[in-house]
């Protein structure tokens, strides 16, 4: 199985989609109601869908991962992107910052190498 894309909700898709064009990614498809994404590395696309619904007090959350965390941060806010948090080292041993976009879903951009999917506390068979 490979993972073909995830989708997130948009109040605004003209400033959503400037938002992550702004964060690096590709826009390939854009409709009035509907946007995607490549991203810089690997298969995988993002899309935006747009909604009139509520989007609940946390939004959803979506995991970037960035070889180039800090350097990416820091250019992201010279551009004027405002993140919650500059980056900082987590105790399950990923170095995350996070923001917002313009829904209000929360974005992580993350580097965890080779913990991202074998930590030391993997469960093996």
């Amino acid at each position: 199985m490979n993972l073909n894309q995830i989708s997130v909700p948009a109040r605004d898709i003209k400033a959503s989609i400037a938002f992550y064009r702004r964060l690096g990614l590709t826009l390939i498809v854009e409709t009035q109601i509907y946007a995607r994404f490549e991203l810089p590395d690997g298969e995988a696309t993002m899309s935006l869908h747009k909604t009139d619904a509520a989007l609940g007090e946390e939004g959803i959350y979506v995991y970037f991962e960035c070889a180039d965390l800090d350097a990416r941060v820091k250019a992201l806010q010279t551009e004027g992107i405002v993140f919650e948090n500059e980056p900082e080292d987590q105790r399950w041993l990923w170095r995350e910052a996070w923001l917002k976009d313009p829904a209000g879903n929360w974005l992580c951009l993350y580097l965890a190498g080779e913990n991202r999917k074998n930590p030391p506390w993997r469960i093996t068979e």
